[in-house]
């Protein structure tokens, strides 16, 4: 019965790294230090925030169409300070910047649709982002397993 809720605990990883709202830089390290292997909580949190970023890149246009067909120019919302901060990396560093940083300053998912919006073909920011999901990953992974290990063996 101890490894259903070990799947249980890795399916749990897949799902909040998929919300964007908790991004992989949270769900990692609340695996690794839940005692979780530290490779599966990375594949599992790499795979969940991935499809769902994947999913937004893949029916971006679908979402833009709607909300231009639905949308009432005189209702303008302001504009978040997330949104603010992921346009300013866009416009000074691009596609490649927005994509490196975005897990970091905004989050992926609104950094890939930051992405679209400034115009990114669909095929570059599906590279840049799985890219960037992967460095990223990998980093925080290392870094949370490395330190929590230097913590555990003090």
């Amino acid at each position: 019965m101890n490894w259903l809720i070990t799947i249980g605990e890795y399916l749990l990883i897949f799902v909040l790294a998929a919300v964007p709202w908790f991004e992989i830089l949270i769900v990692i390290p609340i695996g690794i230090v839940r005692g979780l292997n530290p490779v599966l909580v990375g594949v599992s949190a790499f795979v969940g925030n991935f499809l769902t970023v994947f999913l937004l890149i893949v029916f971006y246009e679908k979402y833009r169409t709607w909300r231009t067909a639905k949308k009432d120019s005189s209702q303008e919302k302001p504009v978040s300070k997330r949104v603010v901060r992921a346009r300013e990396i866009a416009a000074k560093y691009g596609l490649p910047g927005l994509a490196l940083l975005g897990p970091l300053a905004t989050g992926a998912h609104l950094a890939a649709f930051i992405g679209l919006s400034c115009g990114s073909e669909k095929r570059a920011t599906i590279y840049w982002m799985t890219l960037s999901l992967c460095l990223w990953t990998v980093a925080i992974t290392a870094a949370t397993y490395l330190g929590f290990d230097l913590f555990g063996s003090a």
